[in-house]
């Protein structure tokens, strides 16, 4: 992909500004219905824009300082995979409110015992009529005590591979039956969750694509994920960003060889990971699949976080530890924050050891890990 971007009078450049004239401080509705909260999804939903437009973009808004809205897990997630599979009733019901963000979506695939082994999951569904009948539970459930809406694996065969026996659900979370409990964690938040189901009746007509056929779709959506979970911010999109971060550490006087190779380090891979998402970029919109490459990302972006919040409290000193634990959206501290929560980075989303793996085996074409 060639990174250099066409000269100013590009006619591309000018649609964008005459829309951003129209719109000069534009309503996450307006980013909706102009096609650029999601510019790469298909007309009427996104602006059907090839790497080069979509980099375009990007660059107009910056310029008239203004910021595209990161991507959520409805917007990162269940969208594209509801643009892979679903119906055009299911297209037309759920991606609208899904980009002006007047619904929320979270993520019920894991399990107490198929978090990296997902296809062993238990939660299963019967059908039964018009709907079928949800039993089972699920873990780090990402806010799903305030979404409206989730995506769900569920069992609905016994016979045959794991992943032939899977299907993929639009759950309303207001339905009975739902139970959902917060998890602390050790920033204070609770954003993950469990989530309890029993005798969850779900209509037919709320499952994406054929049943049994759910695991090719969860696999669109994974991939989406290690690259929503790569956007933005150090942490999965939240907390710093990597500007902010070598602002923070420009802000320290610094004479330790050590800890100076430590940062030339650190900026490195800041260079590393951005060439990686424009090269991401380029096969999520051109059709290709990202989850190698969103692999790679997530491998090296999950360590950089991590090394980039323990660096500025290495400098910090501990004594910015000592003022209690709170939700980032509280914490007067994100660097405190940014340090408790980074330790999770390596583990949620597919660990780094299930990342090496498909690198492994998709990437490189090494043989597959053996299987029990």
């Amino acid at each position: 992909m060639d990174f250099s971007l066409p000269p100013d009078d590009d006619p591309r450049r000018v649609e964008v500004r005459a829309w951003l004239a129209d719109h000069p401080e534009p309503t996450r509705k307006d980013l909706a219905e102009g096609g650029f909260v999601a510019p790469h999804w298909p007309r009427p939903w996104g602006r059907d824009a090839d790497p080069e437009t979509q980099l375009i973009i990007d660059d107009e808004f910056r310029a008239a300082g203004l910021r595209l809205p990161g991507a959520s897990i409805g917007v990162g997630w269940a969208g594209p995979t509801i643009l892979a599979g679903g119906t055009e009733e299911q297209k037309a019901r759920f991606l609208p409110p899904m980009l002006d963000d007047t619904e929320g979506w979270c993520q019920l695939f894991s399990e107490p015992e198929a978090g990296s082994d997902l296809a062993s999951l238990r939660t299963r569904a019967v059908r039964d009529g018009d709907v079928y009948v949800v039993n089972g539970s699920k873990i780090w459930s990402t806010r799903a005590d305030v979404t409206d809406w989730g995506i769900l694996l569920a069992r609905t065969a016994d016979e045959g591979p794991p992943q032939k026996c899977i299907s993929y659900f639009l759950l309303d979370m207001s339905t009975p039956g739902i139970e959902v409990r917060p998890i602390i964690e050790m920033t204070g938040g609770r954003h993950f969750n469990e989530t309890f189901l029993t005798e969850v009746r779900i209509p037919a007509g709320n499952m994406v694509g054929a049943e049994n056929e759910g695991w090719r779709l969860a696999k669109v959506t994974l991939a989406n994920e290690r690259v929503s979970l790569s956007e933005g911010g150090v942490l999965w999109g939240r907390g710093p960003a990597d500007p902010a971060v070598l602002d923070r550490l420009r802000s320290f006087a610094c004479s330790d060889p050590v800890l100076r190779q430590r940062i030339a380090d650190l900026y490195t891979e800041m260079v590393i990971l951005r060439l990686l998402n424009r090269r991401i970029m380029s096969a999520q919109v051109t059709g290709g699949d990202p989850g190698p490459l969103s692999s790679v990302r997530k491998a090296i972006g999950d360590k950089h976080g991590q090394k980039a919040m323990a660096l500025v409290k290495d400098l910090e000193g501990p004594s910015t530890m000592l003022d209690g634990n709170y939700p980032y959206e509280e914490h007067e501290d994100p660097w405190a924050w940014g340090h408790y929560f980074s330790r999770a980075l390596t583990i949620g989303g597919g660990t780094s050891e299930v990342q090496r793996n498909i690198i492994g085996e998709r990437l490189l074409g090494l043989p597959r890990e053996p299987r029990p």
